[in-house]
């Protein structure tokens, strides 16, 4: 009985040393309290990459907090930004779309957000100059704002991220690396705003890089999307995995020494 007892603490220590956990973060914009969640590396390691994620627009979910153990587990330091802020988190889809929508027209508190969420992650560990946004269909377009705000970053990932911005606005060089993982099939962002992208990527003289997956739609990385393609949104694993290893292929390329 003791001999168990042993084992079984000895496969907890073991446990415990090998996977890291996820760490609720509460900060501040203003006198809004902000929720985020914070990872380290599941090996401790000399790179201190770090990987900012933005959520959908329904905010912190199941499946950015798999993303963010898979990372740690990779090597990154990771950290989920709290976007909405408590006391403001979507109840519906139908919420979710008007809180979504009102930081997608007001893109500076937007990227206000988000430069308080990279801060945290760079508080918790990570290198300020090994830093790389990852962004989730709403999140994926705050990717892409990280990018046009020339945010001191190496890269953003969209994952099915909305591509659309205000024709107004004035292109600036854009510095940090793009990858953009699209659904071919996203009826959400419609052909002439795909061309639209690319061309505001061309103007602003972008490293930028975009891939389509096959019979994939918005949201094809997230199992709880279902899988039905005509609803517009609908989980797709062979477009899911290819497109976590083109991500791995761009961390691996903008996070070398």
């Amino acid at each position: 009985m003791k001999m168990n007892k042993l084992l079984t603490l000895a496969l907890l220590l073991l446990v415990s040393s090998t996977y890291a956990q996820l760490k609720p973060v509460s900060y501040t914009d203003g006198t809004q309290k902000l929720n985020g969640f914070s990872i380290a590396p599941a090996k401790a390691g000399s790179e201190k990459g770090g990987i900012l994620i933005l959520p959908a627009w329904k905010g912190i979910d199941k499946h950015s907090k798999n993303v963010a153990e898979e990372l740690a587990a990779l090597g990154y330091y990771a950290f989920i930004a709290d976007i909405y802020g408590e006391g403001k988190y979507p109840a519906d889809i139908k919420s979710a779309g008007e809180i979504a929508g009102y930081y997608k027209k007001n893109y500076s508190a937007y990227q206000q957000r988000i430069k308080l969420a990279l801060e945290q992650l760079i508080k918790a560990g990570a290198d300020a100059s090994k830093i790389v946004v990852i962004g989730y269909c709403f999140g994926g377009t705050g990717a892409l704002e990280v990018a046009r705000a020339n945010f001191p970053v190496k890269g953003v990932i969209s994952f099915h991220g909305g591509l659309d911005r205000d024709s107004t606005r004035t292109i600036n060089p854009i510095a940090p690396k793009v990858l953009v993982l699209h659904g071919a099939d996203d009826f959400f962002e419609p052909i002439p705003q795909v061309l639209t992208f690319q061309q505001e990527m061309r103007t602003a003289k972008a490293d930028w890089q975009m891939i389509y997956y096959a019979n994939a739609v918005h949201a094809f990385t997230e199992p709880e999307a279902g899988n039905d393609n005509s609803k517009g949104a609908a989980y797709n694993e062979k477009a899911a995995k290819r497109s976590w290893k083109h991500m791995q292929l761009f961390l691996d390329e903008v996070l070398a020494n």
